[in-house]
């Protein structure tokens, strides 16, 4: 696909009717729905328990998770894992994926350097979460940062507004009509990413820390 032409989006590599997790990764690791593919080493697909209570979502993957096919497996995924353990949530519980499933870059010499998916590649790539919701039937959606709030909750999302606050989904999202499960909750969060970027870490990270705290109280 060339990068001036619009996305043709995700549905015609989404199987029909898929039987299990496995087969929407292996389907989607044959996605060309948008640009991203072409220069991505591979589509990094979600991955937890087939029956995850709580259902991650975040942006997109970053450098190390497209090089490795698997999401949250860098710095700001192994800083998750330990907010997740702090925070007494249960990692046999948890599915953990994104609202864009190939990374998106600029080569600068031979460094590739993150760059935030646009709202053509967030639709793009809306077929898939709404297979992974279809199937998991999760009790709550945790959402990860700004691209994630939006890609489910709309443009109108803030995470300084909208953090630390359970809200009934998919009643509050976007497209409820896109997510055939019955309602669920929401919580929004700042991606584990900000808390690495953040001048004073360590109350970024308690912040972090308190709001999957409320999470975990959810599904008790």
């Amino acid at each position: 696909m060339a990068k001036t032409e619009a996305p043709v989006g995700a549905q015609e590599w989404v199987p029909p009717e898929p039987r299990s997790l496995d087969d929407l990764k292996e389907a989607a690791a044959d996605c060309e729905g948008c640009e991203l593919f072409a220069d991505a080493t591979q589509t990094v697909f979600g991955r937890g328990a087939p029956h995850a209570k709580v259902v991650f979502v975040g942006e997109q993957p970053g450098d190390v998770e497209d090089q490795k096919g698997l999401p949250f497996v860098g710095p700001a995924g192994r800083l998750l894992r330990e907010a997740v353990d702090d925070a007494s949530l249960d990692p046999a519980d948890l599915w953990i994926t994104n609202a864009v499933k190939h990374f998106r870059f600029e080569l600068r010499g031979k460094r590739r350097i993150h760059q935030n998916p646009g709202p053509a590649h967030i639709t793009a790539c809306r077929p898939w979460l709404v297979a992974e919701f279809s199937l998991l039937q999760p009790e709550l959606v945790v959402i990860l940062g700004a691209t994630a709030g939006r890609a489910l909750l709309g443009p109108s999302f803030r995470v300084t507004q909208q953090r630390g606050k359970l809200m009934p989904w998919p009643a509050s999202a976007q497209h409820p009509e896109d997510f055939p499960v019955a309602e669920i909750q929401a919580l929004a969060t700042i991606h584990p990413s900000a808390v690495l970027r953040a001048d004073d870490r360590e109350t970024a990270y308690r912040g972090l820390v308190d709001d999957l705290k409320i999470a975990a109280s959810a599904v008790k």
